[in-house]
């Protein structure tokens, strides 16, 4: 009796050292993901990434490729938040301005900013002037956008120029994403075909995931042969191409001053209350 005694106590303090290792090894590695999925960025310190690919989309847009310290580092970037980068303007002034990398945290390793490049611009003087081998300072996260797969049934998006990189960002995370089911819609309004950016990476999508993910681009100057709209965005193309006001949509802005302000009058006109709408 005495030695059945001993055994099940031995088997006992086996089995509580074994559950103590365990319970050591999953919060180790708890600890471990937690500190690699922080990120590289700093909230309140500009860090250096070097430039180590500069590919021209047009005239004056570029897509800037910028690595991180390791091949298994992420940025470290919530969904639809951007970060500040600090430049030189043409005349060495220090000049910082928000941008939205194109790349999620599933691109390992390095992240990537589309940049148009406008002939005044402060900060496209800076881009312009960056070479491979380069370091661009960078800070953030920043942004006031949260956002939880499913907080909505579906996403309305309007963007203009530019302001397609938060859209396409979101868009992105949401699609890429199996256990996200939220529909998006997007609006994407430029002056002419050739200021229309990342259209390859859109349409492809719109094709890997149909009735999910829609487009309607609207240009100022349409071509002789175009299908989408002509002008500016419309009310008209509101209600056709986003989803009507309800308690679980949401309609996402993003565009120069004067096209918010149109696209706000819209919306209100519409029916959007202020809880459905959100501008970057």
């Amino acid at each position: 009796m005495d030695l059945e005694f001993l055994q099940s106590v031995d088997v006992q303090i086996l089995v509580g050292v074994g559950v103590a290792v365990l319970a050591i090894v999953v919060g180790a590695a708890y600890l471990f993901s937690s500190r690699k999925s922080k990120g590289c960025l700093d909230p309140e310190n500009f860090k250096e990434f070097k430039l180590v690919k500069r590919h021209q989309l047009s005239h004056n847009v570029a897509k800037f490729t910028f690595e991180l310290p390791t091949p298994t580092s992420v940025l470290g970037l919530p969904i639809g938040q951007h970060i500040s980068c600090r430049g030189l303007d043409s005349e060495g002034t220090d000049v910082i301005k928000p941008y939205t990398p194109t790349t999620l945290d599933s691109d390992v390793g390095y992240f990537e900013l589309v940049i148009k490049m406008y002939p005044q611009g402060r900060m496209s003087h800076h881009f312009r002037e960056m070479h491979v081998g380069d370091c661009l300072a960078v800070k953030g996260p920043k942004g006031r956008f949260r956002y939880q797969p499913g907080q909505v049934r579906a996403f309305g998006m309007i963007a203009g120029g530019s302001g397609i990189t938060p859209m396409f960002q979101v868009a992105r995370a949401i699609l890429e994403n199996p256990n996200d089911m939220t529909n998006v819609h997007l609006i994407y309004a430029n002056v002419t075909y050739e200021d229309i950016l990342l259209k390859e990476e859109l349409d492809s999508l719109v094709a890997k995931y149909p009735g999910r993910f829609n487009v309607y681009y609207v240009l100022n100057q349409a071509p002789e042969v175009w299908d989408g709209g002509v002008g500016f965005v419309s009310k008209e193309m509101i209600q056709t191409h986003c989803p009507a006001p309800a308690h679980d949509i949401q309609i996402l802005r993003c565009g120069p001053p004067p096209m918010n302000k149109a696209m706000s009058g819209h919306l209100d006109a519409l029916g959007y209350s202020p809880e459905m709408q959100f501008q970057f």
